[in-house]
């Protein structure tokens, strides 16, 4: 397929999504024992949240490329909006209901609120607009709010980006909207305009990192088209097409953000409050390593490369596949692997409960990928079939009509 096809694929994506995933994982796992705020590579650990970085990024490319082909190139139409979020809900709520319903009659709840509260924010994935609508193997699903929200805004933010296709203009709004993004929660945590911890998991914090998506899918767009791209375009299209420098970059910024410049760890974060300049550096820090880990993925040579052809090979796709199963999963599974190896809160071997989560959680996902999440992703309503007028045997019936406009 065409890299300017609105639905070309980018295989190396794949493995992306599994990273995120692991790197989900690996973080909620050292929160659970208590690893994300001591012993050896504690701050590693915590930084893994960073894998929602990857995950936003991942989204803004997919999700704006097809509009940024119709803008540049004048292929195809720009996806409707009845379809698209069609497309959406099929892909990730029956999937998340089915976890929600698992976990809100299994798991005990983590606030204060009524039943039918929790219920209904966690089936509405509305539970970040309210302080406390927490329960238990689903506080992950914080993310997954974020998601629905910028799904809903995308349609309108495309088209006021690409009002003039893929011009400057586009790259200039693309810049207001990131930096509006990243300046929201340290705005909050400075001003206290809002309370930060309902407000700060809100999209427009999270806008830089989608908007970073993108911008990529713009310039993979105008560097595979028949345009002239601009200098930097092509200086850009060189770094993607050195993976190692980009990766190598990536595990770098990671560990710039594992240093107190980007605010305090997970658990010591209930009692050491952010400054301002902490909660900014981190919102970059990650952004750059999303945009690092998935430049080369997505702007460099799709047919090239070791690296390009492991990422490429059956075991990983299937564990990019299976990522939003593991996505949605794990919390319940890790609940479980505690409880039955009776692991309190805050103790118990790192690597030993991330081994017996992950590797339970996969088959877990693959099942929901395998008989609910792709059997929906296939499937389209049938078109209502209207029952053709049976011909006339009366040949003055049988004589066309001509209708008036």
């Amino acid at each position: 397929m065409s890299d300017t096809s609105p639905r070309a694929w980018f295989p190396g994506l794949n493995a992306v999504r599994a990273l995120g995933a692991t790197c989900v994982v690996g973080t909620h796992v050292g929160f659970q024992t208590g690893r994300s705020a001591y012993g050896p590579f504690s701050a590693s650990i915590a930084r893994l949240d960073c894998g929602v970085a990857l995950f936003f990024v991942l989204t803004g490319f997919l999700l704006f490329r097809p509009y940024a082909v119709v803008a540049v190139t004048g292929q195809g139409r720009t996806p409707r909006v009845g379809t698209y979020l069609r497309h959406r809900a099929l892909r990730i709520l029956p999937a998340y209901w089915l976890v929600a319903a698992v976990c809100l009659l299994l798991l005990p709840p983590l606030g204060n609120n009524s039943v039918a509260s929790d219920v209904l924010h966690h089936l509405t994935l509305t539970q970040i607009y309210d302080l406390g609508i927490q329960h238990t193997g689903l506080t992950q699903a914080w993310s997954l709010c974020v998601e629905v929200a910028f799904y809903l805004v995308l349609p309108l933010l495309a088209r006021v980006v690409l009002v003039r296709g893929g011009n400057r203009l586009a790259w200039f709004l693309l810049a207001v909207v990131a930096l509006a993004g990243a300046a929201w929660n340290p705005y909050l945590n400075a001003t206290g305009a809002l309370d930060v911890r309902i407000a700060g998991q809100w999209l427009p914090g999270f806008l830089d990192w989608f908007v970073a998506g993108m911008a990529l899918a713009l310039a993979q767009v105008r560097l595979t088209s028949d345009l002239t791209p601009a200098p930097w375009l092509l200086r850009l299209q060189e770094l993607a097409r050195t993976p190692a420098t980009c990766w190598v970059s990536a595990v770098a910024v990671f560990a710039i953000a594992t240093s107190p410049i980007a605010g305090p760890t997970t658990i010591r974060a209930v009692l050491d409050v952010p400054t301002t300049s902490s909660v900014l550096l981190k919102n970059l820090l990650y952004l750059l390593i999303a945009v690092l880990v998935v430049l080369p993925l997505a702007l460099g040579r799709q047919d090239e490369g070791r690296a390009r052809a492991l990422l490429a090979t059956r075991p990983v796709q299937l564990l990019g596949e299976v990522s939003y199963g593991i996505f949605l999963w794990h919390l319940a599974v890790l609940e479980a692997v505690v409880r039955l190896t009776r692991t309190p809160l805050f103790t118990g071997s790192w690597l030993v409960v991330f081994a017996l989560t992950w590797g339970l959680t996969v088959p877990v996902a693959w099942l929901s990928y395998r008989y609910l999440e792709r059997p929906l992703m296939s499937w389209r309503p049938r078109p209502v079939s209207v029952p053709r007028p049976r011909a006339s045997t009366d040949q003055t019936s049988a004589s066309p009509v001509r209708q008036s406009a």
